[in-house]
């Protein structure tokens, strides 16, 4: 069993940064490959970034160039910095954990208001 926890979520204007971290409970980013997924009021949650266990990093077409995914193995934490947000960009964001299967693992999530 894997718990991930996020924070740095908030509220910002649009155009500013914020940086999103979630801790995994035990070392496992070697075996699994991690994500960022949001949802916004009324929408389908969806993936806005990822990068598996070898490395390889996605991101949805809507946040290319503005975030950016990373983790560091020793601390159990994957990152997101988000840059020049936007307030489509709001919404309750979760870290999830896929060890082939799916996304099995999921956070709480941490809300992020962005004011135009």
């Amino acid at each position: 069993q894997v718990q991930l926890v996020e924070s740095g979520g908030g509220l910002v204007q649009a155009g500013e940064s914020l940086r999103l971290s979630c801790v995994a409970s035990r070392n496992i980013f070697s075996i699994i490959d991690m994500g960022w997924h949001r949802q916004a009021p009324g929408k389908q949650r969806e993936l806005v970034a990822s990068i598996t266990r070898s490395g390889t990093i996605m991101y949805a077409d809507s946040v290319k160039g503005r975030f950016t995914i990373s983790k560091h193995n020793g601390k159990n934490t994957v990152y997101l910095q988000m840059n020049n947000l936007k307030p489509e960009d709001a919404g309750v964001y979760y870290c999830a954990g896929n060890f082939g299967r799916g996304w099995d693992y999921w956070g709480r999530g941490t809300q992020v208001t962005v004011s135009s």
